[in-house]
C-alpha cells in the first residue's frame, strides 16, 4: 500500500484550507449559550465558497462536471473542515455525490451537476429511529405499481431542514438495503413555517421533519415516513449501495475529529508555552509535556488509521478483512482520540474551558457528537470483534 497523496489529492487539500482558512471557529456563540440552535441553516456563504473552489464537486464524477477524487481526496478537505468546525454539510453532501455517481441511477446523473456548482444539497440519514442498531431497518421499502412505498423514521438528520434531497437508507420486505434519494421542498417547509411555525415541517406527503437541536448546536430533524411514495428513479436498488455510504460517512466523520483534535492541541500547546507558573512556562513542566504528547501519539494513531481505511475505501484492495474492518479502527482510535485530546485540553487549560464563552467549550461540543456519532467507540469494538469471527485470520 502507498499512501503518499497524489498531487490532485493534495491540491483538493490546498484548495479546502485557502477557504477554510478564512473561518473563524471562535465567531459562532457556544449550543450552550443559546435556547436552540445556534442558526436556522448552515453557512451558505462559506458553501458557495467551497463550491466555487472545487471543494464541493470533488467526489463528483468528471462526466458530471467533478474532479472525480474518492475518499481520500474528501476526508482531507474534511480534516481542514474539523479544524476549524466548519458549519456545511461537506461530509454528508461529498459522501453521497460519491455513491450517487458510483451507484445512482438517471435521477442521481442529472442532481450531480448542480451539486458542483453549490445549487443543491444533498444530506444522508444514518443513524436510525433511535441512534443505536442498524439504520438501514429504520425504514421498510416495499414495490408498489411502479413505484415504492417507504414507512419509518430517522433520527438525527443532519441540516435536514436545509437540504434539497435526503439520502436514506431503508429495506426491502426480503431484508435487502436499499437507498432512497428524496427531493426536499424547502419552499413548502418555508410556507409551512410561515403558518405554522418552525417546529414540524412536511416537505412532501408522507414525510414530516420534526425539529431536533444536536450536541453541536446546529439544526437537525427526526424524518419520519408513512405511507411515502417513491418512483423507481429515486430509489437505489445496487448491492453495496448503503454499505458505501455507511462506510463514507463514518470514515469522513473520523477525519472531521481528525482536524478537530489537532486544532485544539494546537491551541493547547500555545496556551501552555504561554502560560507561566513559578516563573516557567507550563510546557516545560514534565507533567505538561506528557500529556502533550500522549495526545499527539492519540492523533497520529487517528491518521494512520484514517487513512487506512480512506485507502481501502478508495483502492477496493482485497484484504484478509473486508474494508468495514478499518472503518472500524479508524472510528475506535477517532472516537477516543478525540475525546481524550479535549479532556487534556481542558485540564491544562485549568478548566478555563467549562466557561461556555471559551472557544475550547465549542470545540468540545463538537468533539462529543463526533465521538458518539455513527456509533461510539464500543459499537465499533463489538462490530470488529463481528468481522474477525466471521473472517478468521489464518
Amino acid at each position: 500500500m502507498d499512501f503518499t497523496f497524489t498531487e490532485e489529492q493534495q491540491a483538493a487539500a490546498e484548495a479546502a484550507r485557502g477557504v477554510l482558512a478564512k473561518v473563524t471557529p471562535d465567531g459562532v456563540p457556544s449550543p450552550a449559550r443559546v435556547p436552540g440552535a445556534v442558526a436556522e441553516g448552515f453557512d451558505r456563504p462559506l458553501w458557495d465558497r467551497l463550491a466555487t473552489a472545487g471543494v464541493v464537486g470533488l467526489t463528483v464524477p468528471r462526466a458530471h462536471g467533478g474532479a472525480g477524487l474518492g475518499a481520500i481526496a474528501l476526508c482531507l478537505a474534511l480534516r481542514e473542515a474539523g479544524r476549524v468546525l466548519a458549519r456545511v454539510p461537506l461530509l454528508e453532501t461529498g459522501a453521497a455525490a460519491l455513491v450517487l455517481g458510483t451507484y445512482g441511477g438517471d435521477a442521481a446523473g442529472r442532481l450531480l451537476p448542480a451539486l458542483v456548482r453549490g445549487e443543491a444539497v444533498v444530506t444522508a440519514a444514518a443513524a436510525g429511529p433511535t441512534g443505536h442498531g442498524p439504520a438501514e431497518l429504520a425504514v421498510t421499502a416495499r414495490p408498489d405499481g411502479d413505484g415504492w412505498v417507504l414507512d419509518g423514521a430517522h433520527t438525527a438528520v443532519p441540516w435536514a431542514h436545509s437540504a434539497d434531497h435526503l439520502l436514506l437508507p431503508a429495506h426491502t420486505t426480503e431484508g435487502r438495503p436499499v437507498l432512497a434519494l428524496l427531493p426536499h421542498d424547502r419552499a413548502h417547509d418555508q410556507a409551512h413555517d410561515r403558518a405554522h411555525g418552525p417546529a414540524h415541517h412536511r416537505p412532501r406527503p408522507g414525510v414530516s421533519l420534526a425539529e431536533q437541536v444536536s450536541t453541536t448546536g446546529e439544526r437537525y430533524g427526526h424524518l419520519t415516513l408513512d405511507g411515502v411514495r417513491a418512483r423507481a428513479d429515486e430509489m437505489i436498488t445496487a448491492e453495496g449501495a448503503w454499505d458505501a455510504l455507511r462506510d463514507l460517512l463514518t470514515t469522513g466523520t473520523c477525519a472531521l475529529a481528525l482536524g478537530l483534535g489537532e486544532a485544539v492541541l494546537e491551541r493547547t500547546s500555545g496556551y501552555t508555552a504561554e502560560r507561566h507558573q513559578f516563573g516557567h512556562p507550563l510546557a516545560t513542566f514534565q507533567a505538561v509535556a506528557v500529556q502533550a504528547a500522549d495526545r499527539y501519539m492519540d492523533l497520529r494513531a487517528m491518521e494512520a488509521t484514517l487513512w487506512q481505511a480512506a485507502w481501502r475505501l478508495e483502492s477496493g484492495a482485497d484484504g484478509p478483512l473486508p474494508a468495514a474492518a478499518d472503518v472500524a479502527v479508524a472510528k475506535i482510535w477517532a472516537a477516543q482520540g478525540v475525546r481524550r485530546v479535549v479532556q487534556t485540553a481542558h485540564h491544562l487549560h485549568g478548566g478555563a474551558g467549562a466557561d461556555t464563552d471559551h472557544p475550547l467549550h465549542r470545540y468540545h461540543a463538537w468533539a462529543k457528537q463526533l465521538e458518539l456519532s455513527l456509533g461510539p467507540a464500543a459499537a465499533h469494538e463489538e462490530a470488529l470483534g463481528d468481522l474477525l469471527a466471521a473472517h478468521p485470520l489464518t
